[in-house]
């Protein structure tokens, strides 16, 4: 993939008309466009992208998603569909209103651009520091906005998603293959927690609330593991795809700690 440096272009009439009807006071995405209108530009991300090859989509825009992904406390899925669907996000981006957007996976690949050659200070920070001068984001004490504490947000909300949305496609599939058996044994709980997917609703704010999320995540996963694992439990159970898929994640992700003899909580991995 190539960049080819050009200049913000200016927002679509039909993208600027619409989306002031639709937020006559503005939203934040809005305010961020019309005051801060082409603060990045893809020449600043050169030196991450090659010369050769398809070009492609503008890094500077994908370095104003990632902050306002950042501020809305969104994983990868959802900022895309985002851009791909809000109009406020549309008109921060100068995208016309039929734009398609683009895969989740190019944020991904973004900022691991950004990592390896060393430009998530340079040009996250820029854009941070102007957004807390205008007082879109709050600057200080807990609420870091530094470009490291951005990238690293938005991976922790990325894997809190992955681990949910791996014990919730081992639900289902087990309530479509042993649904009197997983009547059972799972937790009434358990259907206001995975009934919906991850990417739906907004993961909690906050390094504690998410951690408590994940450590309630991993718990469950293991209570359903160990109920599957049982010897009175129907061993074809164990080679449903879903489920070896849980397992092998879980072995990845959580270190589990035994307490009085019986399988307690687990505690997300480094």
């Amino acid at each position: 993939m190539s960049v080819q440096p050009r200049p913000w272009p200016e927002v679509p009439e039909q993208t600027a008309a619409v989306a002031r009807a639709a937020f006559p006071k503005g939203t934040l995405a809005m305010r961020v466009r019309d005051e801060l209108p082409g603060l990045f530009a893809d020449e600043q991300f050169a030196s991450a992208f090659g010369v050769r090859g398809k070009p492609g989509i503008s890094p500077g825009q994908l370095a104003l998603v990632t902050v306002l992904q950042f501020v809305e406390n969104l994983t990868d899925r959802q900022a895309a569909d985002a851009v791909r669907g809000r109009i406020d996000w549309k008109y921060a981006l100068s995208l016309e209103l039929t734009d398609p957007g683009f895969d989740h996976t190019v944020l991904t690949g973004f900022r691991q651009r950004l990592i390896d050659h060393g430009l998530e200070e340079k040009v996250l920070d820029l854009l941070l520091a102007r957004l807390a001068e205008l007082g879109m984001v709050k600057a200080g004490g807990r609420q870091r906005t530094d470009s490291t504490h951005v990238l690293a947000a938005v991976r922790a909300v990325n894997r809190l998603e992955f681990l949910t949305e791996t014990l919730r496609a081992a639900l289902e599939a087990l309530s479509a293959a042993a649904p009197d058996w997983l009547a059972t044994h799972i937790d009434a709980e358990w259907v206001h927690r995975y009934g919906a997917r991850a990417d739906s609703y907004r993961l909690p704010q906050g390094q504690d609330k998410r951690t408590t999320m994940a450590m309630q995540v991993g718990a469950d996963g293991f209570d359903l593991l160990d109920a599957i694992h049982a010897d009175h439990a129907p061993a074809w159970l164990r080679e449903v795809p879903s489920v070896v898929v849980l397992r092998t994640v879980w072995i990845t992700q959580y270190h589990r700690t035994i307490t009085d003899g019986r399988g307690g909580g687990g505690v997300a991995g480094g």
